[in-house]
């Protein structure tokens, strides 16, 4: 685990020094925005969804360099999703990562745009920076706007969220659970693998064992997630702890309780692993990363 922990924290160090790269600020008044997106962006986090897709792609041998406007792209797209979870109308947040949200740190007119901003960035890197051909930008560019979607994407899951856990019987909580874990956190990380499929032009065998295994790791990073809101450490995770519970939240740890999670959270991580088995060897890496996801303190 601690080498694993190494590899990720060395491509996170690197994705984090190529970020100034794809933020060149205008000289205007407008700057505020892109500063505000910059803020954001730059303040820190594991880059998992990112190292996913460059783990992903290189089983077929894609190189990360080659990776890097999908996968910033991909970190565009996440980071606006947080400045608007973050928003007063929404979770209501002081902290990210240790530092003011966006709109604590800006204003909340300003937290919009920059999520906004960033939100568009995100496909302008995506269909004018990556190296590619016209029809694999294509469909990367359709499935992430799926994935981050109101039908069956994560706008729609981050409306499911909203949904109070009052007044729900055990099957309507358990079908609703795993919709918004579908929706609001699994789809862009079944984005992150399937994007380093296409990448990699991968045969559809391949492609659909690394769709199972983001499926299996997105509910157990989920679970983590609810694991962490309650039994985490404020300083360690940067943020204000059990907000779910005051909020009145849907979670896997208020429908199955805490230990049932863990067991949850333990099989799915078991099944991602054997869902790469078609990689052999090559596939440690996302092995280890699955293993890291239901250990990790942060």
């Amino acid at each position: 685990m601690a080498e694993f922990k190494t590899v990720l924290s060395d491509y996170s160090s690197w994705f984090n020094q190529q970020i100034p790269a794809f933020f060149p600020v205008p000289e205007g008044m407008e700057k505020r925005a892109v500063e505000a997106m910059h803020y954001s962006l730059a303040g820190g986090g594991k880059r998992l969804r990112p190292f996913l897709m460059t783990c992903a792609a290189k089983l077929f041998g894609i190189e990360q360099e080659t990776v890097l406007p999908a996968a910033m792209s991909l970190e565009c797209l996440h980071t606006y999703s947080l400045i608007h979870d973050d928003l007063p109308a929404m979770d209501n947040d002081d902290l990210r990562r240790g530092r003011p949200t966006c709109h604590k740190y800006y204003d909340e007119a300003t937290a919009i745009l920059a999520g906004d901003g960033l939100l568009t960035y995100a496909f302008e890197i995506l269909s004018c920076r990556l190296n590619a051909a016209a029809t694999v930008k294509t469909e990367l560019v359709g499935l992430l706007a799926e994935a981050a979607g109101a039908f069956k994407g994560m706008v729609a899951g981050q409306m499911l969220d909203l949904t109070p856990a009052d007044n729900l019987n055990t099957l309507a909580a358990e079908q609703l659970i795993n919709r918004i874990e579908e929706m609001k956190t699994g789809c862009l990380i079944r984005y992150a693998c399937e994007a380093g499929a296409v990448l990699g032009g991968a045969d559809a065998a391949r492609r659909q064992a690394l769709i199972t295994y983001s499926r299996k790791i997105g509910t157990a990073f989920q679970i983590a997630d609810d694991i962490l809101d309650i039994e985490g450490s404020p300083e360690l995770m940067g943020k204000t702890l059990g907000k779910d519970q005051q909020q009145n939240k849907l979670t896997f740890i208020n429908l199955y309780g805490l230990d049932a999670a863990k067991q949850m959270a333990g099989r799915l991580i078991n099944e991602a692993k054997q869902s790469l088995q078609i990689f052999g060897t090559a596939a440690e890496t996302l092995s280890s990363l699955a293993d890291f996801i239901i250990r990790r303190s942060v």
